[in-house]
């Protein structure tokens, strides 16, 4: 059956999750740091967006457990919105780690690592759309894209540990770094299950 029209609620929420993810993704790859004051604001910002995501995902569940027939399969729509509401957590987190560690400046690797999971966050978006209007072969480019992405993260993950056993010296700034660039390898795997869940959907309903 898949969505019989952009009006089905669970269509609604789903595409509620993304877009919130997407401006989310945005809002922390374009917050510009200036100082140690910025990071407070950045952080309570995030917390909203991953206050918002969450709301909704329990508007989903309060849905699974009225709904009697669902578009697919109950399991995928959870899946789905929880997916995707991972990523929104992990940018949350990271943005976290910032303010903890009272970084200002994000070096090049963590810019590149960012704009990764921007572009992940775009494609989700764009996917969760064309499941909405039954698109369902359309959605595996979306997927490709943000697995691709992935494999760039996994790249800049591995340069960025490289280089900064290989010229910081200060012990304590290695390991701040090193799980802020953990942490961001971590959302580019959250944008993959995302990418995962909606090639089983496609399998399962196209």
């Amino acid at each position: 059956m898949v969505f019989k029209s952009k009006k089905d609620k669970f269509s609604i929420l789903l595409t509620n999750i993304a877009e919130n993810l997407k401006e989310g993704a945005d809002y922390f790859a374009q917050y510009k740091l200036n100082n140690i004051s910025d990071l407070k604001v950045f952080t309570e910002s995030m917390k909203d967006y991953e206050h918002k995501g969450d709301d909704f995902v329990h508007e989903v569940i309060k849905e699974l457990n009225q709904a009697f027939i669902t578009p697919i399969e109950r399991e995928d729509i959870l899946h789905l919105a929880m997916s995707m509401d991972d990523v929104l957590d992990g940018l949350e987190h990271c943005a976290a780690l910032f303010e903890m560690y009272s970084i200002v400046q994000a070096d090049d690797y963590m810019k590149r690592l960012v704009e990764n999971i921007q572009k992940s966050a775009y494609e989700i978006e764009k996917a969760v759309q064309l499941l909405s209007s039954k698109k369902l072969l359309n959605i595996r480019e979306h997927a490709i894209k943000i697995k691709d992405f992935e494999s760039a993260c996994d790249g800049i993950h591995r340069q960025s540990i490289k280089n900064l056993f290989a010229t910081e010296k200060d012990p304590i700034r290695i390991i701040q770094y090193k799980e802020i660039y953990e942490s961001f390898e971590e959302i580019a795997d959250f944008c993959q299950a995302v990418a995962n869940t909606l090639e089983t959907i496609i399998m399962k309903n196209a």
